[in-house]
């Protein structure tokens, strides 16, 4: 897999981001910061994670925990079918407007990001399933 820099970033402030093949921007600076959203990881993420994501549980698709894409990390994200998972808990009520405009960016950049919220994951995870299948389902490249 050939990868190539790229320079993103908003006003003056640039990161150093790797674009593979699959246009799948990795932000290796960001790498630190991931690895401590992964141990700290909320309750909801973790269910997902080992219920549903984990060892390509879902459908045979591969997800990565806390991925640092672009200039954001998102909780989960599937690079083959470019679908990004968040759980939204309480530090989201206060973000609405950061949140709507970081999922624009990535839907710019051919990403889904699916939603769903801390209490959805760890009261109906089998709704939380079924809606992620039929997204899979519908979207499956």
């Amino acid at each position: 897999m050939s990868q190539s820099p790229l320079l993103r970033g908003q006003g003056d402030v640039k990161t150093k981001i790797t674009m593979n093949n699959n246009f799948n921007f990795y932000n290796k600076e960001l790498k630190p910061f991931a690895r401590k959203l992964r141990n700290n990881s909320t309750k909801g993420e973790i269910r997902l994670w080992f219920e549903l994501l984990r060892n390509k549980q879902m459908w045979g698709y591969s997800f990565l925990r806390q991925r640092p894409i672009m200039n954001y990390i998102v909780d989960f994200m599937c690079k083959e079918l470019k679908l990004i998972i968040e759980v939204d808990g309480y530090s989201h009520e206060f973000k609405y407007e950061e949140d709507v405009k970081r999922d624009e960016i990535l839907m710019n950049e051919g990403y889904t990001t699916l939603k769903f919220s801390e209490q959805a994951v760890m009261k109906d995870i089998n709704n939380v399933r079924r809606a992620i299948e039929i997204w899979i389902n519908e979207n499956k490249k």
